[in-house]
């Protein structure tokens, strides 16, 4: 399952509510200023914002009125906004390393998790790659139950 790469299309700035604006395939998603690492004030505000081509528009840059430059990568305004399909790779990703690690830890055989699972070895390398998405939440849970691990889920209000 291939997943659309996200580039940012066009950026524009709203220096009263002080945010960026990016639009993208999925929508216009704000930025706020207060997110960035070089934040722009009244006596330095933001000279120029860009999405970047030479990072193939997966992110922008912007430069300050003192010359100074910083670069956003398209997931930090992902993150941000709590867009579902990026959270949910996250959530992959988490997994396929905390798999990862239980298998270097407790140096268990491979071939007897490929049969517990009662999958291919393709598809175990698959469900253990932090890289690869198109395996679902499900399976992750299956490999880790595999593995003798349980999953639990919290839920915590967002500081």
């Amino acid at each position: 399952m291939a997943i659309r790469s996200l580039k940012i299309k066009k950026l524009t700035l709203d220096n009263k509510k002080r945010c960026f604006y990016i639009y993208t395939y999925k929508g216009i998603m704000p930025f706020p200023y207060s997110k960035l690492h070089l934040i722009p004030s009244n006596k330095n505000p933001i000279q120029v914002a860009y999405p970047d081509k030479e990072l193939g528009c997966h992110a922008f840059t912007y430069v300050l009125e003192s010359g100074v430059e910083d670069t956003v990568p398209v997931d930090a305004v992902l993150e941000y906004n709590k867009d579902p399909e990026y959270m949910r790779k996250m959530l992959l990703y988490k997994l396929s390393l905390k798999a990862q690690e239980i298998l270097e830890k407790k140096k268990i055989n491979k071939r007897e998790i490929i049969r517990r699972l009662g999958t291919s070895p393709t598809q175990f390398y698959r469900l253990i790659d932090q890289a690869f998405y198109g395996k679902t939440v499900d399976q992750m849970i299956k490999l880790l139950s595999a593995l003798d691990y349980s999953v639990e889920v919290v839920v915590k209000k967002v500081a």
